[in-house]
């Protein structure tokens, strides 16, 4: 029984005949047939001498290599005008090894696939239906005590609503530019000179600090009040630009002022 030879390059016959061929630079679609086979069977002889069984495969290789070159030595008849060219003996042979050499590329890459998914380790999917289900939860009252738990829910439902409508959060209508700048106005009636801090006197809030500054800068614009600080980071104090008319002041105002 022969069995699979493997050399240090090549295993198989077609593998030695393919290896001589690329050793010898041959071009696959023009084969030297000649040279290959002397070299092939100088192979062969070459593993006998070593004590190696050459397997069938080798020798079947070997006879047909030696009858493509008796054919290759024969004369070919000269092709006369309407006559189809004669085959390649050659193609029947130049087949065979393309065909060789696609499956060896092949098995060579599922060779580096396999070695490459055997480091790779994975774990089976595991059913966990156990513990991501749901309890199913049953109820066991009739038909009476269900809507005995109904109507508690809306009664609940209804006193959560009346509670919110009794504590209901009003919120405090914020002032306006406008409102603000007015009520500096009525300020200055009854004192001719305030200070910035006076006049966020009950302000708690930063955005009646930010509307009243706006407010300050806006009569400032308007030329209506003056600001002076003595010093840098002082107080600001805050005094009517002029008369009350000229400071824009309503006709009930500018009257009380003078009576001041």
């Amino acid at each position: 029984m022969g069995y699979k030879v493997k050399l240090s390059q090549f295993e198989g016959p077609f593998d030695l005949l393919v290896y001589l061929i690329e050793h010898a630079k041959m071009n696959i679609y023009d084969i030297r047939v000649s040279e290959i086979t002397t070299q092939y069977l100088a192979y062969i002889e070459q593993m006998k001498q070593q004590d190696i069984t050459v397997g069938s495969e080798f020798m079947v290789l070997a006879a047909e290599l030696i009858e493509l070159k008796s054919r290759m030595l024969l004369p070919r008849p000269k092709v006369v005008d309407g006559q189809e060219e004669m085959e390649d003996p050659r193609t029947e042979l130049v087949q065979k090894i393309l065909e060789y050499k696609k499956f060896k590329e092949a098995a060579a890459q599922l060779a580096e696939r396999e070695e490459l998914l055997s480091h790779i380790y994975t774990k089976p999917q595991e059913d966990l239906a156990e513990y991501t289900r749901e309890p199913d939860e049953v109820l066991n009252m009739d038909l009476n005590q269900f809507v005995k738990a109904f109507n508690l829910f809306l009664i609940k439902k209804r006193r959560l609503e009346e509670v919110r409508k009794t504590y209901a959060r009003v919120e405090r209508q914020r002032m306006t530019i406008e409102n603000r700048i007015q009520q500096m106005r009525d300020c200055l009636l009854s004192k001719e000179r305030l200070t910035f801090k006076e006049l966020l006197m009950g302000m708690t809030s930063r955005y009646d600090v930010v509307v009243t500054f706006m407010s300050l800068l806006e009569l400032l614009k308007q030329h209506t009040v003056v600001a002076e600080q003595d010093v840098r980071y002082g107080e600001i104090t805050v005094t009517l630009a002029g008369p009350a008319e000229e400071a824009g002041l309503p006709e009930e105002a500018q009257e009380e002022r003078d009576d001041q």
